[in-house]
């Protein structure tokens, strides 16, 4: 790829993912959706199947999920160019409305318009973040170890609200030794 398509392609992630930032509330998890039908669906910079290994590294490494995900996707599609454009356009909606909202907050929030709008989001927030849950659901494997993990996981981190970052590593872990063990069965290649 030669420099001048390279950042033609870097103006192109830019653009893509300061839309993203820009049109999605809620943080990473309501952003995956958008990211997916964006970068996988609509403009095919990355396979679908994809998505559900870019956000489990995205979710994994300190950091913003959504922040990690644009960094990697553009890494993926354009080098390091790609992956500054990504990251670039993600965060400068959010940094520029927060800025915003910080100067005029206590000001706006008397409105009971701005209450009203701020309760519309989070309602919309929640069928983002459900869309997220059900996109993973159907990728994710349906056998008895992936629901005990699964079970394992909402009661550590849902019920009582241990380390994520335990939870994450001990995941891992049970994952590989789930395939190291039906790998020497022969079920797995």
């Amino acid at each position: 790829m030669t420099l001048r398509e390279r950042l033609r392609q870097s103006l192109r992630l830019f653009l893509i993912f300061l839309k993203i930032g820009a049109f999605t509330f809620g943080g990473g998890y309501a952003m995956i959706p958008l990211i997916e039908y964006e970068t996988a669906e609509k403009r095919d910079l990355i396979e679908k199947e994809e998505i559900s290994d870019i956000v489990a590294i995205a979710e994994s490494t300190p950091g913003p999920i959504a922040i990690n995900s644009a960094t990697f996707i553009g890494y993926r599609t354009c080098g390091v160019l790609g992956s500054v454009a990504a990251t670039l356009g993600v965060v400068l909606p959010s940094f520029v409305i927060i800025l915003v909202i910080a100067f005029f907050l206590r000001r706006i929030m008397e409105y009971r318009v701005v209450q009203y709008a701020f309760f519309g989001i989070r309602a919309g927030v929640l069928a983002l973040i459900v869309k997220a849950v059900i996109s993973f659901w159907k990728r994710a494997g349906h056998n008895v170890f992936s629901w005990l993990v699964m079970i394992a996981a909402f009661v550590w981190a849902a019920i009582l609200e241990w380390s994520v970052i335990a939870l994450l590593a001990l995941c891992a872990l049970a994952g590989f030794v789930f395939c190291f063990v039906q790998r020497k069965r022969g079920k797995l290649q």
